[in-house]
């Protein structure tokens, strides 16, 4: 079980440095897309609200050596706010960092990826579909892709049974990422309307 973990633990800073490198490449070469400043700041900042997001609050799992957190509510927020850049770079190294900065480096490149995905598609559905019913079905669909990414993981790497375990802590994740980022992003647009054109 641990050996795995740990194995990939010593990937964790190369998995920073491309994801890093990735999303300013991206950046780069979309520069007539994005404001390019604005977008790095605002990636760098949602990052950080997710990493300490996932640290407030950490209910350990033992059958796998994992843990639940609050780190999702970020994760949809900025998504659903920004769109699937932010929600991509700010979902996988911002809950990467938590886990490194919470003392779960090896979980480290597995989040980076599975919480990536999870904030590249809210964004994304979230910008595709106009109000509530965007937010929703976007946190829905990214809840379930985040669920099923660290179910498929850890089925392999700790057996079924021990992924099953995990499965209702990660709903609970998902389902308050749903409901408080949709509370946030609606707050914010309505009291703040021009923070959609920042980026």
């Amino acid at each position: 079980m641990t050996d795995i973990i740990s194995e990939l633990a010593h990937y964790t800073p190369y998995v920073f440095l491309v994801a890093i490198v990735v999303f300013l490449a991206y950046i780069w070469v979309n520069r007539e897309k994005f404001k390019s400043v604005n977008t790095i700041a605002i990636a760098g900042i949602a990052a950080a609200l997710v990493a300490v997001a996932t640290n407030v609050i950490k209910v350990p799992t033992p059958a796998t050596g994992g843990y639940i957190n609050l780190g999702d509510t970020m994760v949809m927020f900025t998504a659903m706010l920004f769109g699937p850049v932010i929600g991509a770079f700010a979902g996988g190294v911002g809950s990467a960092l938590g886990d490194v900065m919470g003392g779960y480096p090896g979980w480290a490149p597995i989040t980076l990826v599975v919480k990536g995905i999870e904030g590249l598609v809210v964004g994304y559905v979230a910008k595709r579909m106009q109000g509530n019913s965007g937010l929703i079905v976007g946190g829905t669909i990214g809840g379930l892709l985040m669920v099923t990414g660290y179910f498929l993981f850890e089925a392999y790497a700790f057996g079924v049974p021990a992924a099953l375990e995990e499965v209702p802590g990660n709903l609970l994740q998902a389902v308050t990422g749903i409901i408080v980022g949709t509370l946030l992003t609606n707050a914010i647009k309505k009291r703040y309307p021009e923070v959609e054109a920042l980026i």
